[in-house]
């Protein structure tokens, strides 16, 4: 047993409280935190390692209670120890979206996390919560990470100045279609391996530390056009206008027709999915994590779709082409 490990049980028995308990892993996580299943006879929960020197819990705890305070089901946080880095958690269950979502399933659980994503942008407008903004360096920062880990440490690719003046042209279309949209209350991971199904109030969200104030479309295309699961375009679509009617039902101001918001839902998933490229590169050569590089063909085909259906991204689409930068599904 590692010394983390021991110290975690002294703390779940000393500062928590808790007795007769064994402790078993409940999920891989892309970070530095480990997550604990605590067995016990009066029932499970969540113990949290999370290493201050590499994570900071300050947000999760933010974050969780203005979840619970809208009436979403976030995990409640029961302890904390933020100078050892340790958390005990309500257990909202093992059953994620991705292990379940099929035809008959996916109607009535994309209805529930999108009516959550409603309801976390509607009461967000205060900014009460204190979260930082999805500014144009977060952004600009997080593109990087395609072009850092994806292009130049994984395909071990050189882009000339050309190509580099192709890349920072997208990079600078995608930032403004991410400002100019209504900023709101983004969770930032909000997919299928993040979301539990539950009994009531569905979903249980999860992973929602690194939230931010950003693009009201940011959400909905984590969901809709999720890495570890794909739909065809025209549900996908269909879902996503479904969401606008209910933003503007909850209030959010979403003062634009359907085709802008669906050039900033496409436009967003871009964004999205060249960062999530390069982290999931980056999981493979920086922390020893190659299981995300199955998702790269995915992650990526929705860019290729996208970039056939704008001519400002044909230029984008040209440099893959020609890099052969494109991934075999």
């Amino acid at each position: 047993m590692s010394q983390r490990l021991q110290q975690l049980q002294r703390w779940l028995a000393q500062g928590a409280g808790l007795s007769g308990f064994e402790l078993t892993p409940a999920s891989e996580d892309a970070s530095f935190r480990r997550y604990f299943r605590v067995h016990r006879d009066a029932g499970t929960l969540i113990a949290v390692d999370a290493p201050p020197a590499r994570e900071d819990s300050r947000p999760f705890l933010r974050v969780a209670g203005a979840l619970g305070e809208w009436g979403l089901n976030a995990p409640r946080v029961l302890a904390h120890d933020l100078e050892q880095g340790f958390m005990l958690l309500s257990d909202l269950g093992q059953t994620l979206y991705l292990d379940v979502l099929a035809e008959n399933t996916v109607e009535r659980l994309y209805g529930d996390a999108i009516a959550a994503i409603g309801l976390m942008q509607a009461r967000g407008l205060d900014r009460t919560v204190g979260l930082p903004d999805y500014d144009e360096a977060l952004l600009r920062a997080e593109l990087g990470l395609f072009r850092d880990w994806y292009l130049g440490r994984h395909l071990g690719l050189e882009l000339d100045a050309a190509e580099g003046a192709a890349l920072e042209r997208l990079f600078a279309l995608l930032v403004a279609s991410a400002l100019e949209q209504p900023q709101v209350f983004v969770h930032r991971d909000y997919h299928s391996r993040n979301l539990l199904v539950t009994e009531r109030n569905n979903p249980g969200i999860l992973d929602f530390q690194d939230a931010v104030y950003g693009p009201l479309t940011y959400d909905p295309v984590s969901l809709l056009r999720d890495c570890y699961v794909a739909w065809p375009r025209e549900r996908v679509e269909g879902w996503a206008l479904g969401f606008l009617d209910l933003a503007r039902k909850a209030g959010v101001p979403v003062a634009c027709d359907e085709a802008r918001f669906m050039r900033w839902f496409d436009l967003m998933g871009v964004q999205r999915h060249l960062k999530a490229t390069g982290i999931f590169a980056r999981l493979n050569h920086r922390d020893g994590k190659p299981g995300y590089l199955g998702d790269i063909p995915r992650t990526l085909g929705y860019v290729r779709e996208v970039c056939g259906r704008y001519a400002e991204l044909a230029e984008f689409g040209d440099l893959l082409d020609a890099r052969r930068a494109w991934p075999r599904a």
